[in-house]
């Protein structure tokens, strides 16, 4: 369904340099572009009939990575549905403000870290399974949160330690996040900038989700009671069914 091409090609400077693909326009066919300089940088860009060229830019220093692995971290956060609906597990789970604020911060740590040394090459764990475990994750709290007012009382360790519950399977989602991050690259020059960069954009959009979630509780807290007591089980369900789903698919791909 595509063609792939790979050429390496010994040149000056190409700040400036405009790359094209003739014919876009008649082919109807988008071209991703991927460049990577001899000082490190990796470019991307997606070439269609109404873009079909690329220039090449000026180095960007510290601000213009730290924008764009910001904004990298934002969109990836905000399009991974899976770890949204976990954190949507963790928010409808944990109680109290203090504890969910424990909890989130845990899950942060616990994937911060996993992030780092993944995409630093020191921690190296193949994507399929990774993916599949991490359904698995969601799947498990969903379970959490199925379960009846009166056997949660009986307090398994996920409701007695959601600290836990956040590391643990934060440091396996941290691996998720890597893998998007290595289909993007590290710029040679500034890995520290670009890696902390990433992160923050995916806390910015993991908060900014945690706030929208907040805020439609609040809503939902003024409707009737009966009506709220009879939603009250349907996020676990589709959460779980999601999950379940995602699992089947993902460990069928692994073999």
């Amino acid at each position: 369904t595509g063609i792939l091409t790979t050429w390496r090609a010994t040149c000056g400077n190409l700040v400036g340099a405009e790359f094209a693909v003739e014919g876009i326009a008649s082919s109807r066919a988008d071209v991703l572009l991927r460049l990577q300089l001899a000082d490190g940088r990796v470019l991307h860009q997606i070439l269609t009939a109404d873009q079909p060229n690329f220039r090449i830019p000026e180095a960007a220093g510290f601000w213009g990575v730290a924008a764009v692995y910001v904004g990298l971290g934002v969109e990836h956060i905000l399009l991974g549905f899976d770890h949204l609906l976990f954190v949507l597990g963790l928010v409808l789970l944990v109680q109290g403000r203090q504890r969910l604020l424990f909890t989130i911060t845990a899950f942060t740590l616990g994937h911060s870290v996993t992030l780092a040394l993944a995409a630093l090459g020191l921690v190296h764990v193949p994507s399929g399974p990774t993916e599949a475990a991490i359904a698995l994750s969601i799947f498990v709290l969903a379970g959490e949160l199925a379960r009846s007012p009166k056997s949660a009382k009986a307090s398994s360790w996920l409701q007695r330690s959601p600290w836990l519950v956040g590391v643990v399977f934060g440091l396996l989602h941290g691996l998720g996040f890597a893998g998007a991050l290595s289909e993007v690259g590290l710029p040679e020059g500034e890995i520290p900038a670009a890696l902390f960069s990433f992160n923050v954009g995916i806390e910015i959009g993991q908060l900014v989700f945690i706030a929208v979630v907040l805020a439609a509780g609040w809503a939902l807290a003024r409707l009737p009671r009966s009506l709220t007591a009879r939603l009250a089980s349907a996020p676990a369900y589709v959460i779980g069914t999601l999950a379940a789903f995602w699992f089947c698919e993902r460990l069928a791909g692994v073999f």
